[in-house]
This record gives C-alpha cells, sequence and structure tokens, in this order.
C-alpha cells in the first residue's frame, strides 16, 4: 500500500476546494436573480461635480427600471486610480458599476493604474460632448484653412485646460493630421481655458460643446470646426475637421463600465435599463441643457466598449507623440 505524503495530500485539497468554488462562482450568479440588491455607482471626482451630476440623473429613471436602489461613492485619488482599486477588491457580480471619463484611459494608459484596458468592459455611454476649434471673433482667422495655413509658419498659442488631458490630446492628434506647429497653454480648468480665449491671451482653444457652446451662440467666440464625422444638429453652419482633411474626432465622453468578468447577462441587464432610462425626458433635457442629444450620446454597451477601445488607442498614441508616454 503506497501511502501518500499528508503534506501533498493537503495541498491537493485546498487546490480542489478552490478549484470547485471557481467553477461554482459562475453557477451561483447564473441563478441569482439579476440585480436583487442596490447597485453601486463609483466616480473619481468629487461629489457636485460633472461626473457625479451625470451620475445622479442617470439613476433617476435606471433604479426603477432595475428594480433596485442605486448610489454613488467617490472613490477620488491618482486621476482613477484608486476607483480602480476599489473595484478590484469587489466581486465582479454587477453590483460595482464604475463612471468613465478619459482621465481613467490616460491613468492606464500611463501605467499608473492597477488595470490594464482590457479590464474594462463598457456597459452605456451617457455623453458624447464634442469638441470645437474656437477662436475669437476678434481673430483675424476666419476659418479652419487659415488658422492652419498660419500654424505652418509658427506656432500659435492654444488653450489647454491640462498638459495630458483631452484638449492636450485631441489638439495633437489634429496638429499631426493637419501637419502644424502649436504651443500649448495649460489653464488648469476648461472654464479657464474659455476665459483666456474671451480676454485674448491665447489664439485658439478646444473646448466642448457644453463650455463653449453659448459663446459660440451670442458670437463671442467663432467655432472653425467641430472635431467629428458629422456637423451637429444644433449647429449646422460649423463645419467638421473631416470636411476640412482632418479626420480627427475629439470628444469629452462620459459613462459606465463594469470589470471584465461580470457575467454578460447582467452586462445587457444594466445596460438595457441605463439606455433606457438616458433616452426618457429627464436626462434627454439633462443633455438638450448642455447643447447635446439623446441620439448622439446615449450607446449600449457594444458601442460603448468600441468607443472606448478607439479612444484608448487615440491617447496612447497622443501621449506617445508629446514623450509623456515611452514607446515600447
Amino acid at each position: 500500500m503506497i501511502r501518500q505524503n499528508p503534506v501533498l495530500r493537503r495541498r491537493a485539497l485546498i487546490i480542489g476546494a478552490t478549484l470547485a468554488c471557481v467553477s461554482a462562482a459562475p453557477l451561483a450568479l447564473a441563478a441569482e436573480k439579476f440585480p436583487s440588491q442596490p447597485i453601486e455607482i463609483v466616480i473619481h471626482s468629487k461629489y457636485g461635480g460633472g461626473t457625479d451630476t451625470t451620475a445622479r440623473m442617470m439613476m433617476i429613471r435606471s433604479r426603477r427600471y432595475l428594480g433596485v436602489d442605486m448610489s454613488v461613492n467617490a472613490q477620488r485619488g491618482g486621476s482613477g486610480a484608486q476607483a480602480h482599486q476599489y473595484a478590484m477588491a469587489k466581486p465582479r457580480d454587477g453590483y460595482t458599476v464604475l463612471a468613465l471619463t478619459q482621465t481613467h484611459l490616460y491613468t492606464i494608459a500611463r501605467g499608473k493604474s492597477p488595470l490594464k484596458i482590457g479590464d474594462v468592459q463598457g456597459v452605456a455611454r451617457a455623453m458624447d460632448d464634442p469638441t470645437f476649434i474656437t477662436v475669437s471673433a476678434k481673430s483675424p482667422y476666419k476659418t479652419l484653412k487659415e488658422l492652419v495655413a498660419a500654424s505652418k509658419d509658427k506656432a500659435l498659442n492654444w488653450g489647454v485646460a491640462q498638459v495630458g488631458g483631452t484638449e492636450h490630446i485631441g489638439l495633437a492628434t489634429f496638429a499631426k493630421a493637419a501637419g502644424i506647429k502649436f504651443k500649448v497653454v495649460p489653464f488648469g480648468s476648461g472654464a479657464q481655458m474659455v476665459q483666456a480665449l474671451m480676454s485674448g491671451a491665447i489664439d485658439a482653444t478646444l473646448p466642448n460643446v457644453s463650455e463653449g457652446g453659448s459663446q459660440v451662440q451670442d458670437g463671442t467666440f467663432v467655432a472653425l470646426a467641430v472635431m467629428a464625422p458629422k456637423r451637429l444638429k444644433e449647429y449646422p453652419n460649423v463645419p467638421t475637421t473631416f470636411e476640412n482633411g482632418a479626420s480627427v474626432k475629439v470628444s469629452t465622453t462620459r459613462g459606465y463600465w463594469v470589470l471584465s468578468g461580470t457575467p454578460m447577462d447582467r452586462v445587457e441587464i444594466l445596460s438595457k435599463a441605463m439606455v433606457k432610462a438616458m433616452k426618457h425626458e429627464v436626462f434627454a433635457n439633462y443633455l438638450k441643457s448642455s447643447g447635446l442629444t439623446v441620439e448622439d450620446s446615449v450607446a449600449g454597451h457594444e458601442e460603448w466598449t468600441k468607443n472606448i477601445r478607439e479612444e484608448y488607442a487615440q491617447a496612447v498614441e497622443a501621449l506617445t507623440d508629446l514623450g509623456l508616454l515611452k514607446k515600447k
């Protein structure tokens, strides 16, 4: 009779029990009614900010369609890294949903997050806020072609909120496509960036529709182009960068995601409820107040996940070109 080493036997039992638990976990999740408990929306920024407000507007109808309560939990720090760390400690069961902005993608791209882009599974997009290329009404440049022509000879001053942020990456992407020179002047926020253009401190800037739309409408700013494939319904006279030979799309997007490994049937349930909620007039009016539309903003998990991957790839390329990301 062969006697088994007791240490090896204990290890075998532990491994067997672990595998049993792992294989049983998806079965247990599949058998459980979803959702049957409150859902947590994790944000990376302060309460009362744009990400928080958008989440709460989404939740007004979503909690009704899902049949459970929803709450917002701010996990601030590391430009999204703290929120990622928090989510990693939670089960991948659909009850922990994160709010995403491009900030999360930049943090992942720069290796400052415990996550990789493959860990991000989109649920629903809430907002797609396109970017204008704007100058002051007093500017000598009246068209995008004139601005581009001037920028080939010398680097003009462009305002951005932050170095390595959405406007900076968008500008770098556009400059590469158009073959122009530029200088960035960071102001710390989109509001200060807009104020700088109004005061004449910079030559041009890239506000979102929600940031610069009112100034475009009252004639303070001239929108030389919108960085999108098609013209905006609310601004039909503003041409696109695509029309001007630069196929560059730049938007500030907000949406919701879970960690990969969350059962797809649960992702589907969350996505359908959130999309339905955000197509309701309550959320539609919220978007409209910022000059945005449901048709261009709200999307389900498939389109949103594709959108996230495209934005990440664009960010990696631009950050590398700017020297903010080491070439692999």
